[in-house]
């Protein structure tokens, strides 16, 4: 078993985007890749620091890729469609 001196204790902090929420780029084929980052959980060390004496953080990150082809065309199968909606499926890949 571990001693709570075995821990790093860490206090959740809240944060917010500065700039734009995602980075595009175009590739030579005219498809555009859109790329978001987003920060899921941030935390400061509350009993511990880094051995240069800077805070320490735990971070967890995810990051969602959105491709737009140039043709902006794009296929289901058949059976993939239920009903009359009309939304397009939320996943999306060529």
């Amino acid at each position: 078993m571990s001693s709570s001196k075995d821990k790093i204790d860490f206090k959740l902090l809240d944060n917010e985007r500065i700039g734009n929420e995602s980075v595009s780029f175009k590739l030579e084929d005219g498809t555009i890749v859109k790329v978001k980052v987003d920060l899921d959980r941030v935390g400061i060390a509350t009993n511990y620091r880094n051995p240069d004496g800077t805070p320490h953080y735990a971070i967890n990150t995810s990051v969602k890729i959105s491709v737009i082809p140039s043709e902006r065309k794009f296929s289901v199968e058949r059976e993939a469609i239920k009903g009359k909606s009309s939304s397009p499926p939320g996943q999306m890949f060529s």
